[in-house]
């Protein structure tokens, strides 16, 4: 499917005049952006930046009971955040629906938590999702720029926050994060 076919499919999910529809369209962008100046596939960034949201809206209900009837493998810890459970769901979508390959389901799938040794294209997609034009937290312009520049260390730069996001509200980090967050920790020389 093409990129306008691919938003006729989302909008059966979720409506066109939705924040979540324009947040998906602006992660679609900035992963493309991003994409194009690492030399990452930029046809494939633009899908799954469209796509990696199209579960978000299930309810808890609906979400458990996907992953139950389609046999959707789900991190133990990640069952209990429900919130988070639309990351497995839309790659399974994205795979039988859509046929998407195996890198594009691993980086929609991945997208909220991330994980350890992420492909170039789950990097960008992860960035995208924190900094697409929608957002408009204080320091997003310095995640934009540091995704531009190098993957890694943006990947990094947002895995520290969401560690430092875990200590402010005295709650242990979900497992792939924490993975994610050593393993970048470590291939980056972080102290």
């Amino acid at each position: 499917m093409n990129i306008e076919e691919l938003k006729d499919f989302l909008a059966k999910y979720i409506k066109k005049d939705s924040h979540r529809y324009l947040h998906s369209l602006a992660v679609a962008k900035q992963a493309k952006l991003y994409a194009h100046a690492h030399g990452v596939d930029e046809e494939k960034a633009e899908k799954v930046g469209l796509m990696h949201d199209i579960a978000k809206e299930m309810t808890e209900e609906e979400s458990l009971k996907y992953i139950k009837e389609n046999n959707v493998k789900v991190a133990e810890d990640e069952l209990k955040e429900s919130d988070l459970l639309h990351g497995p769901i839309a790659a399974d979508i994205c795979k039988k629906e859509l046929g998407f390959d195996e890198e594009m389901c691993d980086a929609i799938e991945h997208h909220s938590t991330a994980k350890a040794n992420m492909s170039n294209l789950a990097k960008v997609l992860y960035c995208a999702d924190k900094t697409d034009e929608t957002r408009t937290y204080w320091d997003v312009e310095d995640y934009r720029k540091l995704a531009l520049s190098d993957l890694d260390e943006c990947t990094y730069a947002i895995l520290v926050w969401w560690m430092d996001e875990y200590k402010k509200v005295n709650r242990e980090p979900l497992t792939n994060t924490k993975n994610a967050y050593e393993y970048y920790k470590k291939q980056l020389n972080k102290n």
